[in-house]
């Protein structure tokens, strides 16, 4: 469900990727109705049983998504990226990018609810 929280962080948000943020909330928020969002880290984050994803809101050259806790997330994700032991990303260079992988992304985010209700 969108925030007025989130909604006001967005009017304000001067970047050449924001249509491309803009889409990718809508394509997260839509994904499961568990999701909520907030502003955290300065930055619109989703949430359930914890945080899920944070946009990074200083990438201008593609819309910049981070899961902090990404390593974790059950199943095959090629468009998640990273190595490290938590955080994984997921770019998306453009709107069509975005829906290149937007059913990649929707199963991310299902993933990650299914995953904290099991727990």
């Amino acid at each position: 469900m969108k925030t007025a929280e989130v909604d006001t962080w967005l009017d304000a948000y001067d970047n050449p990727m924001k249509p491309v943020v803009m889409a990718v909330r809508d394509v997260i928020l839509s994904a499961d109705p568990r999701i909520t969002e907030a502003i955290k880290w300065q930055a619109p984050t989703f949430i359930y049983k914890g945080n899920i994803a944070s946009f990074f809101p200083k990438a201008r050259k593609h819309a910049s998504l981070m899961f902090h806790k990404g390593a974790e997330i059950p199943g095959d994700f090629p468009n998640l990226e990273g190595d490290g032991k938590e955080a994984r990303s997921m770019k998306f260079a453009d709107l069509d990018d975005l829906a290149a992988k937007s059913d990649e992304l929707k199963a991310v985010v299902i993933a990650w609810c299914d995953m904290k209700d099991r727990a």
